[in-house]
């Protein structure tokens, strides 16, 4: 089942996709107008065409976008962007890995 915020963003995206949609229209019929020949016209058909392919492909992109965030913050787990406290494990204080110079491994 769909997790609300993914259904919400699944919504808002679609919503983008038919502004587009309603620009892309609204783009055609002004170059249309402003056509003197069959060829302008046929490329400003072709051109919002194209810009409706790009909307549906944009929403298609932002589906799978939310559907990989939804199951990247699945419920009980740590977030990505949140540090962990308290491990007790603090980071390597030198630059060349965590050993002064000189220090053997092979003791």
């Amino acid at each position: 089942m769909h997790s609300v915020k993914e259904k919400v963003s699944n919504a808002a995206s679609a919503g983008q996709e038919h502004v587009d949609i309603y620009k892309a229209h609204v783009q055609e019929k002004a170059e249309k107008a402003t056509a003197g020949t069959k060829e302008e016209k046929a490329i400003a058909h072709e051109k919002r065409k194209a810009k409706e392919a790009e909307a549906k492909m944009n929403l298609h992109l932002a589906k799978s976008q939310h559907a990989a965030d939804k199951l990247h913050h699945l419920p009980g787990q740590a977030h990505h962007n949140q540090p962990v406290v308290g491990t007790g494990v603090s980071a390597p204080t030198h630059p060349l890995g965590g050993h002064p110079p000189g220090h053997n491994n092979y003791i």
